[in-house]
This record gives structure tokens, C-alpha cells and sequence, in this order.
């Protein structure tokens, strides 16, 4: 694709999403604030499996306990997206202790990768990980969050939940991408677990967007719409939010997509994915650094970035021959 069409198409996006009017985002409220409907018998119904609206607390063996960012209520669904209860949260997490003793579904145990997604993507949008994951012996868990409808505070509270239903897991880790790594950089400022250990960051903004300046200088309210709180967020602005996340204290490296010498996207100075800039991608402190010549959502669907993240989850390095390429702190 030219860089003419690049460029149409981030000034079109507005106009795309303009008719996504969503409700502002509040965290999570204590089950007796939930409307009396809740409690309404369940339906098996098939879902989409939480996308912009749904936050995951719970993870068990392929099944999750959900929260409406809109509606107010919990859900259980299953690994198919099967809907098997709402209501509450101690509802769903009833209705789930009694699937464990049903199904007589043991404990968790191994070691645990979590995968936590971008900006308006959902956790479906990283499956391509999942397979050669498994195949290396992690338990894999997809994480959903309502990305365009809370703040990367928020954001990082729910991966917080997940991680602490995680009972059993031994050693974590995580493969984020894009605004998934910064929700993961929140998580790490803002709570502990031992248990984690490594972290992939994949064609993640770490020093902020500069496309999210653009949108916010040109349509601020459009883009706040669109993106919402995370998105006004994602800016390059020195006293901003991204600026001030500090460096993760555990081992982590960095795969950048983008396209020498000027990338995909004539809006972006210098190589880029087409949204994200390879300069932005470079944090100081990782341990290891892949390039790519991909776009940024392609990245999630590239063989050579699953086969990095495991041997660098495995080994602490991306190849399996030749030295790491850490980046160095400044």
C-alpha cells in the first residue's frame, strides 16, 4: 500500500468509528450496586467472548468470569464463549465452583503466559501465539480487557485480578502488544507477583504514539470517542502518563515491525509499522531486541515473532544462535 493511502486512511479513521458512542468507563462497582436484573436465570447463549465492553477477573482452565463496563454485571463463560451465567460476581463464581466439581476439573499447576492485547483489538487478535506456546508446555491465557473504555490505571487492575485468580500457575509470564505492553508496564508499577518472570513487548508504543498527538491535536473529540481514556494517554507529551512509567523490574525484550528506511506511514517520522514508530518500540533496560519488516497488526500473525517470544520465554533470547541485542538504558 502507498504512503498516500497510509495517510488517507489515519485521517479517515474518525470518521469510521464517529458513530461508536460509548458511555464514559468507571471501575468495577461492589456487587449490591447491580441492577435487580442481574440475578435473571441464564440462557447458554454464545458470545463474542468480550470485546471493548467486557473485563476479565477470573481465569480457570479456559473459563472466565467477566465484567460490563456499561451494564454493570458479571458472566461466566466458557473456552467456546459460551455464556453459562450472570449476575454478580459471587453469582458466576458460584456457578463455576460448581462446574469445577462437575467437570472435576483439577487445580492449575505449570508455568503460565498470558497474552494482553492492543487498543480497540480483543484477545482474539493474538491467537497466533497460542499455538506454539502450548506446544512449548505453557499454560496460555488470553486476556480481554475493555480497551477503549478505561485508563491504563484501570486497564492494569483487571490483568491484576486475572493474574491473582491464577492459583496453581507457578511461573508467569506475558506477551503484550501494542497498548498491551503499557497495560502491562501499569501492572508491574502499580502491583507484585513473584511469579512473573519474563515479558514480551511487541511493537508497544513505550515512549508514546505519535499518532495519537496527531489525532488528538486535529479531532480531539472524535479521537476520544474512538480511543478513549487509554488513547488520550498514548501521547509522546514528556509529562505524560507513558513518559512516567517506569522501567520493568523483571527481564524483558522488544520485537519492532516496520519497513527501513522510512517505514509504512508517511505520517510517522523515521521507520515505522505503520502506526507505531521503531524509535517509540526501543525501550532502555530490555535484555533483547527483534526486528521485523511487518506491519503492526501483522506482527500477531508472523511465525518469526511467535517463535521469538518462546525462545526468549524459554532462554532469556530471541535467536538460537548469536548474541542478544539488548538496548541500553540511557
Amino acid at each position: 500500500m502507498s504512503h498516500r493511502c497510509f495517510a488517507c486512511l489515519a485521517l479517515a479513521a474518525p470518521a469510521v468509528f464517529v458513530a461508536t458512542l460509548l458511555a464514559e468507563d468507571e471501575p468495577p462497582k461492589a456487587a449490591d450496586d447491580l441492577s435487580p436484573v442481574a440475578s435473571a436465570p441464564n440462557i447458554p447463549t454464545k458470545t463474542l467472548g468480550g470485546r471493548e465492553f467486557w473485563g476479565d477477573v477470573t481465569h480457570f482452565h479456559g473459563w472466565r468470569i467477566q465484567y460490563n463496563v456499561i451494564l454493570k454485571h458479571y458472566r461466566l463463560i466458557d473456552g467456546d464463549d459460551v455464556r453459562h451465567a450472570w449476575g454478580t460476581r459471587e453469582q458466576c463464581q458460584a456457578k463455576l465452583d460448581e462446574i469445577k466439581r462437575e467437570k472435576k476439573l483439577p487445580k492449575m499447576s505449570g508455568e503460565g503466559v498470558l497474552l494482553v492485547h492492543g487498543i480497540t483489538r480483543s484477545s482474539k487478535s493474538m491467537a497466533g501465539y497460542r499455538p506454539p506456546l502450548e506446544q512449548a508446555g505453557y499454560q496460555v491465557f488470553p486476556f480481554d480487557y475493555p480497551s477503549t473504555r478505561v485508563d491504563l490505571d484501570t486497564a492494569a487492575d483487571y490483568l491484576h485480578q486475572v493474574i491473582e485468580s491464577l492459583d496453581g500457575i507457578e511461573r508467569l509470564h506475558i506477551v503484550a502488544h501494542s497498548m498491551g505492553g503499557l497495560v502491562t508496564r501499569t501492572y508491574r508499577a502499580k502491583h507484585r507477583d513473584e511469579r512473573l518472570l519474563r515479558v514480551v513487548l511487541v511493537g508497544s508504543p513505550q515512549n508514546g504514539a505519535e499518532l495519537a498527538d496527531l489525532a488528538r491535536g486535529k479531532a480531539n473529540g472524535v479521537f476520544k470517542t474512538i480511543f478513549g481514556p487509554a488513547g488520550q494517554q498514548l501521547v509522546t507529551d514528556q509529562e505524560g502518563f507513558v513518559k512516567k512509567l517506569p522501567t520493568p523490574d523483571v527481564e524483558f525484550a522488544v520485537i519492532a515491525g516496520g519497513r527501513p528506511p522510512n517505514g509504512f506511514n508517511p505520517l510517522i517520522d523515521g521507520d515505522d509499522d505503520g502506526i507505531v514508530s521503531v524509535a517509540s518500540t526501543r525501550l532502555g533496560g530490555a535484555t533483547d531486541y527483534f526486528y521485523l519488516e511487518s506491519l503492526h497488526l501483522a506482527l500477531n500473525r508472523n511465525d518469526a515473532a511467535h517463535a521469538a517470544a518462546v525462545r526468549f520465554l524459554q532462554t532469556g533470547k530471541f535467536r538460537a544462535e548469536g548474541d542478544p541485542q539488548p538496548i541500553p538504558r540511557e
